[in-house]
């Protein structure tokens, strides 16, 4: 199985979880790690599992990974199964429960991001994963880092 994961990172947060993934699929299976800036089309052909992540910013991927996903057409994913995530604030620390209710409302990054690639005809693997840092540039909370290496196992089992 031929892996990619493609990522963007703001503080640094994402880029962790995405190294996390990459190092526990990489004891199993080929991978390529991925800032989405780095992304070519020819890292696409061939992929037999997709993985996508970003900060959430304003409830939404960052403009790379929107570009990114934009430019991607029903050719690159045809038969690619697929999986999302994110960094984002638990709701529980967002104090107002006013922000809590937008921001709940609002959604993540990685359901933006797994809607688009099912659009596309991915098959999304498990639901878009979000994994959590502390207040808005992090760092990431404390057992992150092995849960997306718990997470990345989901994903191996399930393809």
């Amino acid at each position: 199985m031929n892996v990619l994961i493609v990522y963007d990172s703001v503080f640094g947060n994402t880029e962790q979880i995405a190294r996390a993934i990459g190092d526990t699929i990489g004891t199993k299976e080929p991978v390529q790690t991925l800032r989405v800036n780095s992304v070519k089309t020819e890292n696409i052909r061939g992929v037999d599992l997709l993985i996508v992540g970003s900060p959430t910013r304003g409830f939404r991927p960052t403009e790379a990974i929107q570009t990114f996903l934009k430019a991607l057409d029903q050719t690159d994913l045809k038969s690619v199964r697929v999986a999302t995530f994110d960094t984002r604030i638990m709701l529980s620390d967002i104090k107002s429960p006013f922000f809590r209710f937008i921001v709940n409302t609002g959604g993540y990054a990685a359901n933006v991001i797994g809607r688009h690639l099912k659009k596309l005809g991915g098959y999304l693997l498990v639901p878009p994963e979000g994994f959590f840092v502390s207040g808005q540039e992090g760092p990431l909370k404390d057992g992150e880092l092995e849960r997306a290496g718990n997470w990345a196992l989901q994903l191996i089992a399930h393809s």
